[in-house]
């Protein structure tokens, strides 16, 4: 593509070259006329492009289409069609109905100097510099971003124009009805639930509800023996306020229209907490947010309450300014800060354990150990427990962390001696590599809270240090260890090779050539360590992947992003729900949904994401054939919605129900 570099027209980006159909008559011939060329050969009609993407490395070229580039300031992209001149295919994507679209910035680069906007196109592109909305350019490429960030700096779109907001209401002018966003649950709310699921809830723990509401929280713990309590401005101004184990300010900090109010709150309910405090607030898409009237650093409702709708890294940012703490992502919009640090490192550490069903006992004893024989057939299930212990932790256990020490040194005379025969023969290579694995996961563990530069740790919990000590001998060597691993997340060729190894070995994966490697999320524990981690420092900006069907470990541009299906494992079809973008670079989470205004992507050949483990592997695999003898263009884990898909289906005179194909009648 020499023609392509020696342009010197057009919007210049690293790998790429935008320029607008009008600019065409003042570029190279050639090219020119090679342009046109290739959009009548792939079909493209002229009033489907006006702005045209040449790569520079690539032997590719795509046709975009703009329809308001010159009536619209910002104008979004409609659709786009790519040719590939090598493989000669075309790849289309229609953005028409996208909630979110893609769109342009200094629109006088894609035109002639003589071109009649010229001029007013430059005059736009001085008042986003003089804005400084241009600083970060790598967030102003949607327009909910790109609104967001005008919005943020103090500015207005006006027919285009920006223009610095009047002073917004101040608290004097607005009557806010705070007690307005109190909710009635029927179940408990997700920071309780988020507790639950993490054993907090087992009764060990008092719990106070900094913020309760109407106090459904509190009626359910209670029906379960938990101590709890709870206090609420509005509905419960008389309660006391104690201190507890647990503290939650769920769903507060948000409907607080005063800044300094919501940090009083915040701060109020950490010096409540004796070992964590859960916070969660509301997140929202931009486009969402404008539906509303601004006030403050929020906006009002309709039910005149406020709201504060946060995006994931700013609701982080604003716990971590406040507090000075490490704030822990569990899910969107819920954080665990923890004022116990031997809590936290435990709660840290148990994410990255993997847990595995080993096998029963595989040696027994040889004949000089005969007496042993005999007493651990008199004891089996004790020695199993035993065993199974040793080998979850890699090590001998201490007398806290088995429930039967007692037992063990009375029968054999010490947790050693046992070990030792337990440990002989065939048996010893399933400690080895339980031993091999809990290395693997400390390190990934070390790994991830230099990537969270949480604070260091004034001391270890004892387990840590017992592990610690039998496995690296000091706290340094796995330091060490740990941030030779972490830097080596940033080596693109290491992240390559460790995907090439993970799809040649996992039993399910799609790898796209040296772009991308997309997995199962119950295959995420198989990965090499260094994917581990990579993945890891990315679920620290999100929190858990319960909802997340897929993972996708971007190679190249130091991303990963999370795929949320519609009935996963119940449709041999499923549709994309949501997409979850994590730019670890940016330190930034993207929410995508597909649901309203969206014909949602069918996920296609998913029996290359899943494996025998899976009840319906093979049915999977039967529709996946059938469906590709169908419609032979459906190669890869993408393709046409699901429209066309029936189209194409109904051509062939078949309608997919389930797992099954039908043949339809054709009329006419």
């Amino acid at each position: 593509m020499k023609l392509v570099s020696e342009l010197t027209l057009g919007k210049r980006l690293p790998d790429v070259i935008y320029l607008h159909r009008s600019a065409l008559e003042y570029i190279a011939d050639e090219l020119s006329k090679f342009t046109y060329l290739i959009a009548k050969a792939g079909q493209i009609d002229d009033e489907h492009w006006n702005v045209v993407k040449y790569y520079r490395k690539d032997f590719r070229l795509s046709y975009l289409h703009y329809p308001l580039f010159f009536d619209d300031s910002y104008p979004a992209l409609e659709r786009s069609s790519t040719v590939d001149l090598r493989s000669t295919t075309k790849r289309e994507m229609d953005y028409s109905k996208a909630e979110n679209p893609p769109i342009l910035h200094r629109k006088e680069l894609f035109v002639h100097p003589d071109h009649p906007e010229y001029e007013n196109f430059i005059t736009l592109t001085q008042e986003g510099e003089t804005a400084g909305l241009y600083e970060n350019h790598k967030i102003i490429g949607f327009r909910d971003s790109w609104y967001r960030l005008i919005n943020q700096s103090g500015y207005a779109l006006v027919d285009g124009r920006l223009f610095r907001q009047a002073a917004l209401q101040t608290g004097d002018q607005a009557q806010v009805d705070r007690h307005k966003t109190a909710i009635q649950r029927h179940s408990l709310s997700a920071p309780m639930k988020s507790l639950s699921k993490h054993g907090y809830l087992d009764g060990t723990f008092s719990v106070f509800d900094y913020g309760c509401g109407l106090g459904d929280d509190l009626c359910e713990l209670e029906a379960h023996g938990i101590d709890v309590a709870g206090w609420d401005p509005a509905h419960r101004p008389d309660a006391d306020i104690f201190s507890a184990d647990i503290v939650n300010i769920g769903f507060v900090i948000n409907v607080i229209e005063d800044r300094e109010e919501r940090i009083e709150a915040l701060m109020r309910a950490y010096e409540l907490a004796g070992k964590v405090l859960v916070i969660s607030a509301m997140l929202a898409s931009d486009s969402f947010i404008q539906r509303f009237r601004p006030y403050k650093d929020g906006v009002i409702t309709s039910r005149n309450t406020f709201q504060k709708y946060y995006a994931q890294s700013e609701l982080q940012a604003f716990i971590e300014q406040t507090l000075e703490e490490n704030a822990i992502a569990i899910a969107p919009g819920i954080y665990y800060v923890f004022r116990d640090k031997l809590q936290e490192q435990s709660f840290l550490s148990n994410r990255q354990l993997r847990h595995h069903q080993w096998k029963q006992l595989t040696q027994r004893p040889v004949n000089s150990l005969s007496k042993m024989q005999v007493l651990i057939g008199q004891n089996t299930e004790l020695c199993e427990r035993f065993w199974q212990v040793c080998l979850e932790l890699g090590r001998l256990p201490a007398s806290d962390e088995f429930e039967g020490y007692a037992n063990i040194v009375e029968v054999f005379g010490s947790s050693k001696r046992l070990f030792d025969v337990l440990n002989a023969g065939a048996a010893s290579l399933d400690f080895e590599l339980s031993k091999a694995m809990k290395k693997d996961d400390l390190i990934v563990y070390f790994a991830l809270a230099l990537f969270g530069k949480r604070k260091p740790y004034t001391r270890l919990a004892d387990g840590l240090k017992r592990d610690v000590k039998a496995l690296f001998g000091t706290y340094k060597e796995v330091q060490e260890r740990a941030r030779h691993a972490l830097f080596e997340v940033s080596d693109v060729q290491k992240i390559y090779s460790a995907c090439k190894t993970a799809y040649e070995n996992l039993s399910a994966s799609v790898m796209d050539e040296q772009h991308s490697l997309t997995i199962h999320r119950g295959f995420l524990e198989e990965l090499p360590q260094i994917l581990r981690i990579y993945v890891g420092c990315a679920v620290q900006l999100y929190g858990e992947l319960d909802e997340v069907s897929l993972i996708k470990i971007h190679i190249q541009s130091g991303k990963v992003s999370l795929m949320v299906y519609d009935e996963f494992d119940e449709s041999p079809l499923p549709l994309l729900l949501e997409r979850i973008k994590i730019k670890m670079r940016d330190q930034d989470v993207d929410f995508f949904d597909y649901v309203d205004g969206y014909a949602p992507q069918p996920l296609y050949l998913k029996s290359k994401l899943i494996d025998s483990s899976f009840s319906y592997y093979e049915k999977q695999m039967s529709f996946d054939r059938r469906l590709q003898r169908l419609v032979p263009s459906i190669q890869g884990l993408l393709g046409p919605g699901n429209i066309e898909l029936q189209r194409l289906l109904a051509e062939q005179g078949k309608v997919a129900k389930g797992y099954r194909f039908y043949s339809i009648k054709k009329t006419g």
